[in-house]
């Protein structure tokens, strides 16, 4: 009995392990309608790099980076520079953050985002593939479709936006490390914030 317990166990981890991007390897493929109608898929951006955001609107981590406009200014910055940045709602129907496409566009616009474009993940398949936990929560895609970068936006996990301006900026980081072709100093970091509401 014990010995298939065990094996349930290593299945049930390996199956995990096996359900989150790793950093090295192919991002996992999505196809996702976002605010507007249109549909997305990271085939589509193939030759560019790519920024993840996971997004509720009603997360006071979140609030800390738009209120501040910390979080405008970076995808401004980005998407200046040609990298394509997607804000994904994964909430659920009838849990925090939700957003129909009219009401997203609507937020969007009401919050000043410089996103390239607001994904509609209201099924989650997205946010699970990707093991998105947290909003915000950011990965860095590369030109190839590696992923980079997997964690929090930035090294403090207040959410006190006064603390932007002494923290480590992880995302903008491992762009700017990974368009120099350099190795990215932290890969990985344990993502801040608000629960994703599946």
């Amino acid at each position: 009995m014990k010995k298939i317990f065990a094996m349930l166990l290593i299945t049930c981890a390996s199956s995990l392990a096996m359900a989150e991007a790793k950093i090295g390897s192919p991002a996992p493929d999505f196809s996702v309608v976002d605010a507007t109608g249109k549909t997305h898929k990271l085939a589509d951006y193939k030759g560019k790099y790519v920024v993840l955001e996971w997004y509720n609107k009603d997360c006071p981590y979140v609030r800390k980076h738009y209120d501040s406009k910390n979080m405008q200014k970076i995808q401004g910055d980005m998407t200046a520079k040609n990298i394509v940045w997607l804000s994904v709602i994964s909430s659920a129907p009838g849990k925090q953050g939700h957003l129909a496409a009219a009401d997203a566009v609507k937020n969007a616009q009401k919050e000043g985002s410089k996103a390239s474009a607001i994904l509609l993940d209201e099924k989650g398949a997205m946010g699970k593939a990707y093991g998105a936990k947290t909003t915000p929560h950011m990965y860095l895609i590369d030109p190839q479709g590696v992923l980079r970068y997997n964690g929090a936006i930035d090294s403090n996990d207040s959410a006190d936006p006064k603390t932007i301006a002494t923290s480590e900026n992880y995302i903008v980081r491992a762009v700017a490390s990974a368009e120099k072709g350099e190795k990215i100093a932290k890969e990985t970091s344990k993502p801040y914030g608000c629960s994703v509401k599946y």
